[in-house]
């Protein structure tokens, strides 16, 4: 198959949605047709308007219409929330041997900043180092080329979406013909988090260990702060794919439902809630939430050679001053993130700090990153960055003796120590969602099991 008719541009409302509301009408009703093809408060190009929908019930229509035709769901292509009102275009592409999604995107003269965008707010959903050739999205552009909604089908059972929802994005994930196990694992870790889930029988354990440790990564660098003998709990579901004639087929581990952590530094704990089918987080049991302004750390380092000091000697400078950063050391090209969100104040070579990223935060916070080998592609002062978006990599240049990062923080002008540097978002469940909160939470923690820890593999 060529790249034309792998990836082909039309209009937003074609004659093949038209010809497919009216399929799904005569089989449905009207209502529900019109709902499965258009986006929320969005409308056909014939003045029919779509009917309000949660992303539940987004979810539900596409796999309604995937279920009457797989070939009718080619030919409309962008499933449920992917249609805009907004004149545009719509790019239905597949990934070829060995492409990313950001060669395939570009291979349609789509810039790469929309496949960073794409990736990270997806993150939470897919990663897309599990992308395979074959795979087919569809992306879905307004009238001034910027993205509305991707939607990307991983296989015939396993598809994600990404909707613009005014100044945020909204993504989930649909699964048709799926059951969902609930299960739990339990134990004690003897030397990293990865082999203890494995020792527990889990399958796919690094990618339930990434997602643990995400979970918890405003509270704990997992990189260094898991010690031997410390415990882990987690209530997850575990996905199986109907393959016909009562077989069915292992998708791995999904959504975590709840998890805790018990280390040196007290107990973590984290239960999984939706205020709204589509709109869910991580809470802690008292209902805040465990998302914080700042990571535990900028990278994976393998170690601290220098911490926040106000006396310490400096190796090149051969005399004792104060050391207000934390020095992580790290292979050269190791990437390096943005502890919290903010905008690049400095992107470029400055003294003994040599390449250096600067970042300010809300609050009055500021933080330094330098001795970068190189920053990360397009990165430019006054550009707004992410919590955890790469802005560069781990090299030696400046005043250093070695591959690192010198991390330091700010806080109104004054150096503070990164590592006490734990500011919480003050989001919590709301009043009118407390109630339903507390009763998930209940249930959810019940099922972890009691405070001691047995190494368990079980299916709830």
């Amino acid at each position: 198959m060529s790249v034309a008719e792998n990836m082909q541009e039309r209009p937003v409302v074609s004659a093949q949605h038209r010809a497919a509301k009216i399929l799904i009408s005569t089989v449905l009703g009207t209502g529900l047709a019109v709902a499965c093809l258009t986006a929320p408060h969005a409308s056909l190009a014939n003045g029919i308007a779509a009917p309000p929908l949660s992303g539940g019930a987004l979810a539900a229509s596409a796999s309604i219409v995937a279920a009457i035709s797989p070939a009718l769901r080619d030919g409309i292509g962008a499933p449920a929330g992917s249609v805009s009102s907004a004149p545009g275009r719509v790019i239905d592409g597949r990934l070829e041997r060995k492409e990313t999604l950001a060669k395939s995107l570009q291979r349609h003269g789509l810039a790469p900043s929309l496949a960073t965008l794409i990736q990270r707010q997806l993150k939470p959903k897919f990663d897309f180092r599990r992308s395979r050739a074959g795979q087919r999205y569809s992306v879905t552009l307004d009238a001034k080329g910027a993205l509305t909604t991707f939607h990307y089908s991983v296989s015939k059972s396993e598809h994600y979406w990404l909707e613009r929802d005014g100044k945020t994005w909204r993504a989930w994930r649909e699964e048709s013909d799926v059951r969902r196990e609930k299960k739990k694992i339990a134990g004690v870790v003897a030397t990293s988090l990865v082999d203890a889930i494995e020792d527990s029988g889990a399958r796919d354990q690094e990618r339930l260990a990434q997602d643990f440790a995400g979970i918890f990564a405003w509270d704990l660098d997992f990189s260094r702060g898991v010690q031997p003998g410390d415990e882990f709990r987690i209530l997850y579901e575990h996905a199986f794919a109907a393959q016909g004639k009562g077989r069915e087929r292992s998708l791995g581990p999904g959504r975590i439902l709840a998890a805790k952590y018990h280390g040196a530094g007290g107990e973590l704990a984290a239960i999984y809630f939706e205020s709204e089918p589509g709109r869910g987080g991580y809470y802690r049991p008292d209902g805040s939430s465990v998302q914080g302004q700042f990571l535990a750390a900028p990278l994976n380092y393998s170690r601290i050679t220098s911490s926040f000091s106000p006396a310490r000697f400096h190796p090149i400078l051969r005399r004792t001053r104060p050391h207000f950063g934390i020095d992580y050391a790290a292979p050269v090209g190791t990437p390096i993130w943005s502890v919290a969100s903010g905008i690049v104040t400095h992107s470029g070579w400055m003294s003994g700090y040599g390449r250096l990223v600067k970042i300010r935060h809300a609050d009055g916070y500021e933080s330094y990153y330098a001795h970068l080998s190189r920053f990360a592609n397009g990165l430019r002062v006054g550009q707004v960055v992410r919590q955890k978006q790469v802005i560069g990599f781990v090299g030696s240049s400046g005043l250093s003796t070695g591959p690192h990062v010198c991390f330091r923080v700010t806080k109104d002008g004054a150096y503070v120590d990164p590592q006490r540097v734990r500011i919480t978002k003050s989001d919590h469940i709301a009043k009118s969602d407390w109630a339903a909160f507390k009763t998930v939470r209940d249930r959810r923690l019940s099922e972890l099991g009691p405070a001691q820890i047995v190494t368990t593999n079980s299916a709830m």
